[in-house]
Formats: C-alpha cells, structure tokens, sequence
C-alpha cells in the first residue's frame, strides 16, 4: 500500500494549517539555500518558494507516488529528488533553512538524526519541523495496540512500529546543544470534527496505516480494519466527535 496522494489530500485543509503555522516563524532574511525533507507532493514546498521568492529550494522525498505529482511544481528555483533524509546526510551541501513539515516522524533515532540535521545548517541558518506526536494520538494509540494482539500480532509477524519522537525537553536540548537560538517549542491541538467513525479511518489511513497495510493480504487487511474501525467507534461514544490531534513545532535560528 504505498503513499496515495489523493488518499492524503482529502485531509488538505488539516493538514496544511500547522504548515502556515511553522512557516510564520521563519525570517526571510539571508536566506538562499533551503531544503524540504519529506516535500511529498512539493505543493507546499512550492508555497514556501513563493513566500520566499529569493530563495533556491530544493525538495526530497522517498515516495516515488507522492514526488510524481511534483512536476508541475518546478521552477528554475525549486527542484525535486527522490531521496530519504539518511541520504541528505551524505551531501556535504549546508542550508540556509531546513524544512520539514510531518515527515521526521517516519525517522529513526531522532537523538542522533536531529543533531546531524543541525549541522548542516549555514551560519544563520534557520531550523523548522513540525511532527504529529503519535505517541499521544488517540488513533495511534488504539492502531498500536491492536497490533499487538492476536491474530494481528501474527498477521504482522510480531510487527509493529513504536513511535520514534523524543520528549519536549529532549528536543529542547538537542536544538540548543546544536548552538540553536531563539528557540520555540510549542505543542498544539489541530482538532479534527468528524461526523462518523469512517471520516477517523479515513485521516489516519493516508499517513500512519500504511505501513501496516503493507505487510497485510487482502483478507487479513479486511478483518484488521473492521476491528480497527470498531475498536474508533468505541472510543469516541457519540458523533459527531472532536479528535484532538496534538502537533509539535520546533523552530530556532543560528
């Protein structure tokens, strides 16, 4: 099951508003490298390019399905590659700005991969991620134990992907031990309305479903999502219901 752009984008409005809420935070002084890790589509990479007019960007992905709906998007001052944030590592090239918006949470190792990322910033570079906390995401947390139990434990062959993301603190220290200044760290509730049980299925299928989606047959996948969405419309009791979807949004500046 890989990334289904249009999948994702039915969520548009959601996802696109701690988006403008992280690029507030960035000066447009001196900035004329900037990357976005995990650009997906590059529709937003594109506005960034467009609020930031002076600046040459480039976007990487690992998704070759979200990149494809990239090409109308490039400009002599924005490009695209298919590339994961393990191989930016590998470029010797430092940025003006450093972009990612809901995509370092699919990352590893977030105690050492923050650090790197800092270090490839140029000397008033500036630093701006925004991750979901999965870990105190209610859909999350009901897809996480669900794939510890029989018979999807076994579906998955023990499977299961713990969320990665530190602590406010962690990050905090990371960010300031990387001689980052200015710092803001806020978490923030995105609330989502939805009217059914479906709508909640059909958020947390574009995103956080699908690697488990991969490793299932058709007929496992069957029997696992009618849990799933059983197991949804339990926990919220009434409709329509409020899911109160927590972000974080990590800024500073060298």
């Amino acid at each position: 099951m890989p990334w289904n752009p249009e999948t994702y984008n039915q969520f548009k409005n959601i996802r696109y508003q701690p988006f403008f809420d992280l690029t507030e935070f960035i000066s447009p002084q001196n900035i004329k490298t900037a990357i976005d890790i995990g650009c997906g589509t590059g529709e937003q990479t594109h506005i960034l390019s467009q609020k930031f007019d002076k600046t040459n960007f480039i976007g990487i992905d690992s998704s070759a399905e979200m990149l494809a709906k990239s090409e109308g998007f490039q400009t002599e001052k924005l490009s695209f590659q298919l590339a994961s944030v393990e191989e930016f590592f590998y470029a010797n090239q430092k940025f003006d700005l450093i972009f990612s918006n809901a995509a370092l949470q699919w990352s590893d190792n977030h105690e050492e991969l923050f650090p790197k990322l800092i270090s490839h910033l140029t000397e008033n570079g500036q630093f701006a991620i925004q991750m979901p906390m999965q870990a105190y995401n209610v859909l999350n947390i009901i897809l996480l134990e669900l794939v510890q139990e029989k018979p999807y434990s076994d579906f998955l062959n023990g499977w299961k992907r713990v969320p990665t993301m530190l602590s406010i603190d962690e990050y905090a220290q990371i960010m300031f031990d990387g001689g980052l200044k200015d710092i803001q760290i806020i978490q923030k509730v995105y609330p989502i309305i939805a009217d059914d049980a479906e709508k909640l299925f059909d958020f947390i299928s574009g995103s956080a479903l699908i690697p488990y989606m991969d490793r299932l047959s058709e007929e496992q996948s069957e029997i696992f999502i009618g849990e799933y969405k059983k197991r949804i419309e339990k926990t919220f009791s009434k409709f329509p219901a409020i899911y109160s979807f927590k972000r974080l949004l990590l800024y500073g500046k060298m």
